[in-house]
């Protein structure tokens, strides 16, 4: 099949670009490159032999998808990538969240059903359940838009509804809700990983920063939670299996609305996610203990049951899986994509 990846550059598309041509299908990447590099293409090729075409544009802009289409269209399915990801940076830049983040869904959904796709699957989060009551979360747990803590989540929600409803009155179309939880890792060749510009906003480059010497500590919000060892936990997945999943879910689509969990099931805190780092590494980190930020929640994590069940796919890397290759890809590349 012929796949658009919108937000395609990006980490968790880049690395569901490799799996999707390692299996057969076709991949092209449309990126605004706000939050990667052009590089990442090069680097494609060099692992699976295969190009993914890259073409610069907005996927909140009607006029960028629908070039998109005339020039490599048609396509089979769209993946949806394109969000803004940082749950502190939503809270402080609410609008730039709701903007961008329902924008692309309405302009990929516009030209995709005007153009002929048969699947649209949306990259969705496990931020959008909102009892912790109801850990681990299931797809049907409890999802209340009020409650939740930050706008990505709440982004998030809004486009599951609109999805639904747009699957209700084109009953012939695919819609699939990936809802995962953390991503982490790099590919193993090291030759791609995460690579956001600026300050990370999320843990695990933060960490690798910190590793390179390209930060000077890491910064832990929050040691008073009601966890283990008071630090915030989460359901941390390896991005190799996190692309996995959305192969499965485009070769398993049939028409109709989905949501899967995607995730480990495995709970992992802070500390121990920088425990393992350090391991990885061979030597401590520094790091101070902080106040905790706003948005943020104690424990996120889920049942991926239905996902193994109806899509034949479950994670199979572990935390010290995830730590190695994402150090692997930071040594080698300590500056990211730029060298």
């Amino acid at each position: 099949m012929r796949v658009l990846l919108a937000g395609g550059a990006g980490y968790v598309g880049t690395h569901t670009a490799i799996a999707l041509i390692e299996a057969g299908h076709e991949a092209v990447l449309l990126d605004d490159l706000s939050n990667t590099s052009a590089e990442v293409t090069a680097r494609i090729e060099s692992i699976t032999g295969k190009a993914a075409p890259l073409a610069s544009g907005s996927a909140a802009s009607v006029a960028d998808v629908e070039r998109v289409f005339d020039e490599f269209g048609p396509f089979d399915s769209i993946m949806h990538f394109a969000a803004k990801k940082a749950v502190g940076e939503s809270v402080e830049k609410p609008l730039d969240y709701y903007r961008n983040n329902l924008g692309s869904t309405f302009a990929l959904l516009e030209v995709g059903i005007a153009r002929g796709i048969r699947s649209f699957i949306f990259s969705s989060t496990g931020t959008v359940y909102s009892d912790p009551a109801d850990l681990p979360f299931g797809e049907g747990a409890t999802r209340n838009l009020v409650e939740l803590s930050n706008p990505y989540s709440k982004s998030k929600l809004m486009n599951e509804v609109v999805l639904s409803d747009v699957q209700r009155v084109n009953p012939e179309l695919n819609i699939t809700l990936l809802r995962y939880f953390n991503p982490v890792g790099a590919h193993e060749s090291g030759l791609v990983g995460e690579d956001p510009k600026g300050i990370p906003n999320n843990l695990m480059p933060y960490v690798a920063r910190v590793a390179v010497g390209g930060l000077s500590e890491i910064s832990v919000y929050g040691t008073d939670y009601d966890t283990p060892d008071g630090t915030g936990q989460r359901d941390y997945i390896h991005v190799v299996d996190l692309a996995d999943g959305h192969v499965a879910a485009l070769e398993k689509a049939e028409p109709g609305l989905k949501a899967y969990n995607l995730g480990t099931g495995n709970p992992v805190s802070v500390l121990e996610l920088i425990s393992s780092f350090e391991k990885a590494v061979g030597r401590e980190l520094p790091k101070k203990m902080a106040p905790r930020r706003a948005g943020d929640l104690a424990a996120t994590y889920c049942d991926p049951a239905v996902a193994e069940r109806e899509l034949g796919w479950k994670a199979a890397r572990t935390i010290d899986d995830m730590t190695r290759d994402v150090w692997n890809w930071q040594s080698r590349n300590p500056r990211g994509y730029d060298g």
